[in-house]
């Protein structure tokens, strides 16, 4: 039994197999899932183990499956420099198959036979295409984050900064804002209203805690290395989290990642990479700021298909130089910024969006006339208003509590131009 013949094979044909090979609880189950435990079965009947992962590749050609956290571990499984040649396997690959547990003098487990890559037949995925070959474009399609009335940070950013499938985004913050919040919300926003954006959430030197609290509240991969980790932890962590999102991009699906954040992976690259004997102000290697730069710069929408997101946080106001520069490095190379700013968190008024200095590049391909000339009208208001610091809460806190009068973006704006 293979995944081909399986493949071929009708849904009920595989319940009846299912049924035949003393299969439990199958009923229920998508096609693709039941051909899983056919074939777990089958390694199992063979005395062998099913084992899966995201594919890590050394330096020296082999690689590792790698679980949960994608830290090296005494669960991953032995992947052969022969079995990466004969099958076109790439980092950050999720490759399923049979295994066998360690023989004497073995530390890991070993891959014996590779079953699926990416959810496809290995045959298939020879065929890919590569993601450095894939068409950048402007995002065409908007990510809608509007869910409940009460969730006036999503409602917002629809409005002042829309999200759409391929952004490349920054949340720009101060400390003690609510940029983690913000991003939650915007994970649990996308989750609930599509279910064909894959979701990877990537927290690089966040509080244990903070990662508890991610992992129980978002639906979608949480993938993190926390402050206590070293250096090269994290930034191995980061690099095969993107590596999962360009494999799945190249197979046409739309991912999003929400990476906590830049600034941090920036100050890890610095620690973790070899002296270029060359220091910018604040202590920064310049070698350090282009791997963050790549990680940042991956998001794309695609002609071919598939997109990329990326929204990333962004810390400034630390008392830092360090974070000063890296903040100026990466302004600009987004076509997304949201500004959250201080006097308003301060004020415990929540969001705490700078409306006119957050906003989206084209954001004409995103949102229909109408709604666009309604935005503009919105932000003129808030540009009169707010003359002075005073006058800005004041502005920032009206537009708030009128949203948070109406149930709809829709109602709000139209709101807006009926009494204008």
């Amino acid at each position: 039994m293979n995944i081909t013949e399986l493949e071929h094979k009708s849904r009920d044909e595989l319940i009846e197999l299912a049924r035949e090979m003393g299969i439990s609880s199958y009923t229920a189950l998508k096609k693709q899932d039941i051909i899983m435990r056919l074939l777990q079965a089958t390694a199992e009947q063979q005395g062998n183990i099913f084992c899966g992962g995201i594919l890590d590749i050394m330096s020296d050609g082999y690689g590792f499956l790698r679980q949960g956290t994608l830290l090296p571990g005494p669960g991953d499984a032995y992947v052969s420099q022969s079995q990466i040649r004969r099958f076109g396997l790439r980092p950050g690959d999720m490759v399923v198959g049979q295994g066998r547990p360690p023989k004497n003098g073995e530390k890991y487990y070993s891959l014996l036979r590779v079953e699926l890559i990416n959810d496809l037949n290995p045959e298939l995925a020879k065929g890919r295409p590569r993601f450095s070959s894939l068409t950048p474009t402007f995002p065409t399609e908007l990510i809608n984050l509007e869910t409940s009335p009460s969730d006036l940070s999503t409602r917002l950013i629809n409005l002042i900064a829309p999200i759409g499938r391929g952004q490349r985004g920054l949340i720009v913050s101060p400390p003690k804002a609510g940029k983690t919040i913000l991003l939650k919300s915007i994970a649990n926003a996308t989750s609930t209203n599509y279910n064909d954006i894959h979701i990877i959430v990537c927290l690089i030197g966040e509080r244990p805690e903070e990662v508890t609290d991610m992992v129980r509240s978002v639906k979608g991969e949480v993938i993190s290395a926390t402050f206590d980790e070293p250096e090269e932890n994290q930034t191995r962590v980061a690099e095969l989290a993107l590596e999962r999102a360009k494999r799945m991009t190249e197979g046409g699906k739309d991912v999003f990642i929400l990476l906590d954040g830049i600034t941090r992976l920036t100050r890890a690259y610095n620690l973790a990479m070899p002296s270029s004997g060359r220091t910018l102000s604040g202590g920064i290697d310049p070698a350090a700021l282009h791997p963050a730069k790549r990680f940042f710069g991956a998001a794309r929408n695609t002609d071919e298909g598939g997109s990329l997101t990326i929204i990333a946080t962004c810390l400034i106001d630390t008392g830092s130089r360090m974070d000063d520069l890296i903040y100026e490095e990466f302004k600009g190379t987004g076509n997304m910024e949201l500004h959250l700013d201080r006097r308003l968190s301060e004020r415990r008024i929540f969001p705490a969006i700078d409306i006119q200095r957050s906003g989206t590049r084209r954001e004409e391909l995103l949102l229909d006339d109408n709604t666009i000339k309604q935005v503009w009208l919105l932000r003129r208001m808030v540009a009169m208003i707010a003359s002075d610091s005073t006058s800005f809460t004041e502005a920032i806190e009206r537009v708030l509590d009128r949203m948070a009068k109406t149930k709809t973006n829709a109602e709000f704006l139209e709101n807006l131009t009926r009494e204008t």
